[in-house]
């Protein structure tokens, strides 16, 4: 039973006595003195780290502020004085003035039947850009971006309802037309995207993708740090051989079909992800190349060794550049790991001018085996970073594919995904494959601006979404939008590497390589951005806002 303690509220309803004693000396004391000799305002003191702060308090607060007063009826901040103090004069902001994305009161209410929780959205960043973060380029197309987003988070002042519950209809059209490439073209402002039937089959037709192998009960992207999702699910084939031969049979033939279609023109590009690292082809004409390529990333110095004792040509893109970048301008500072590359192809070379000085015999060289193991240790130091790309090109490609698909460590062999052969990406039908669906649902947002609550409407699209699908996703919200949206875009890390520009040989002619391609099944205008030649480098898009019906993207 609880004590009776005198002055106690349990809700905190009636304050203690003592409270009111306070309050009342504070107000008769001020009152009792002259305007100049009124004692200043206590300084307020810093929230405990135990207890976090609900929000943060006005800068001019008066003494005898009610304590009990709803926070959402706060009143408005006090315009500044004009004859006062410059900005640079001013004190230090007081900790209560920090923003906090976690303090930002928002509701959401949720059009999709399943529930998302409030954690997640709040760690959501914020996709409008600050006076901080300039945008790193404005114009009417965004560059070609060949990393594989996760995520996708779209968010607008106008609703998303038109993306909610397709008929039946709807959905088998847009089936229909991704599987016969069906060209859809759009106005560019739509007055009522709910009732409209072509935006809605166009957004069916964007969401499919192809995959191999499929197990409903498996998520088979990414594979790279996947062994935790994987953990505790049933795998029949991790000990059993014969099951083992039997996937990795229909994994070659489908690989098989998917390299045949590349090299016919019939396929854009595709991906091969595995537990170690992802491969990148690409159709000739596609990233500044007119020959067919392949991006492997990350590699180990094991992977690298293997490829060469098979014959594979290949070089590595950002080493190369960097020793290029040495010779035309020397005596740049350059970074540690550039310069172990450089020195390690001159080191059999840097022992010539002491044969021409005559002391060769006096000066103690290193031995061969020190020299090799000082290359393979600087080899070591390179592996799993995005300096390790490698590029393959023309009929070595070829030669890729009987590797990968003859190599043992293609497939892990112990853990949640031994026995599991790699997963094939792919924007067309290609033998063994499954269609798959992105997943979306649109959100409702309502955030509390200077006096009221404004709503937010957002659209989130997830699972591994390729070059094409963006480029689709972007050009249907630019009709369904009228021009205005932002997005925040979520990149598989190990695949941003593939945004490097590879040394071009000759200038392709656009014309020619649309007209090659034109049978690959993706839209003209999709094709004529990922016909682009990569401008990101190592990094990858990560925020788009469009406004006016132009670009501000940053990566």
């Amino acid at each position: 039973m609880a004590l009776s303690v005198p002055g106690y509220s349990p809700s905190f309803k009636k304050p203690p006595e003592t409270l009111r004693l306070r309050r009342k000396r504070v107000r008769s004391l001020g009152a009792a003195l002259p305007p100049g000799e009124r004692p200043e305002p206590a300084p307020r003191l810093a929230p405990r780290a135990d207890r976090p702060s609900l929000r943060p308090l006005p800068a001019a607060a008066t003494v005898g502020r009610n304590p009990f007063a709803r926070l959402d009826n706060r009143p408005p901040a006090a315009a500044e004085p004009r004859h006062g103090p410059p900005r640079d004069q001013r004190g230090p902001p007081s900790r209560f003035l920090d923003s906090n994305p976690e303090e930002n009161d928002l509701l959401w209410e949720e059009k999709f039947p399943e529930r998302t929780a409030v954690n997640e959205l709040l760690q959501t960043p914020h996709v409008s850009f600050s006076e901080s973060d300039i945008p790193s380029s404005e114009s009417t197309e965004l560059p070609v971006d060949w990393s594989i987003k996760t995520r996708l988070l779209f968010t607008s002042s106008q609703p998303f309802t038109w993306a909610d519950h397709l008929k039946a209809q709807e959905e088998a059209q847009g089936v229909i037309q991704h599987c016969r490439s069906t060209e859809v073209t759009l106005p560019q402002s739509i007055q009522d995207p709910k009732l409209c039937t072509e935006l809605r089959c166009a957004f069916q037709q964007s969401l499919i993708y192809w995959l191999h192998p499929a197990f409903p009960w498996l998520s088979m992207f990414p594979r790279i740090g996947a062994d935790r999702k994987m953990a505790g699910k049933t795998s029949p084939w991790s000990n059993d051989e014969t099951l083992q031969h039997i996937l990795m049979s229909d994994w070659s033939v489908s690989f098989t079909s998917l390299y045949n279609l590349l090299k016919t023109k019939l396929c854009p590009y595709f991906y091969i992800c595995t537990y170690q690292f992802t491969v990148l082809f690409r159709a000739a004409g596609l990233g500044g190349s007119d020959v067919i390529t392949a991006l492997i990333s990350p590699t180990t110095r094991g992977i690298r060794e293997a490829m060469k004792n098979e014959g594979i040509e290949f070089s590595l893109p950002l080493i190369k550049a960097n020793v290029h970048e040495k010779k035309k301008a020397s005596g740049t500072s350059l970074g540690h790991g550039e310069e172990q590359a450089i020195s390690d192809e001159d080191e059999e070379e840097s022992f010539s001018w002491l044969e021409e000085m005559g002391v060769q015999d006096k000066i103690k060289k290193p031995d061969i085996l020190s020299i090799k193991l000082r290359k393979e240790k600087h080899e070591v130091q390179m592996d799993h970073r995005p300096e390790s790309v490698v590029l393959v090109k023309g009929t070595n490609t070829f030669t890729l594919l009987n590797f990968l698909i003859n190599c043992k460590s293609l497939i892990a062999t112990s853990g949640p995904q031994a026995g599991l052969p790699p997963t094939l990406l792919s924007p067309i039908a290609f033998r063994g494959a499954t269609m798959q669906m992105l997943k979306a649902r649109s959100i409702n947002v309502k955030a509390q601006g200077l006096s009221e609550y404004r709503d937010k409407f957002s659209l989130e699209i997830t699972g591994p979404i390729m070059p094409h699908c963006l480029h689709s996703m972007i050009t249907l919200l630019k009709s369904s939008q009228s021009g205005s949206f932002s997005a925040g875009l979520y990149t598989h890390e190990p695949t941003v590497v593939f945004n490097i520009c590879p040394p071009m040989d000759k200038v392709l002619d656009k014309e020619a390589v649309h007209e090659e391609l034109a049978n690959c099944g993706l839209h003209p205008q999709t094709l004529h951005q990922i016909s682009q030649t990569p401008v990101l480098g190592k990094s990858s898009l990560r925020n788009v806002e469009m406004s006016g019906y132009i670009y501000n993207w940053r990566s």
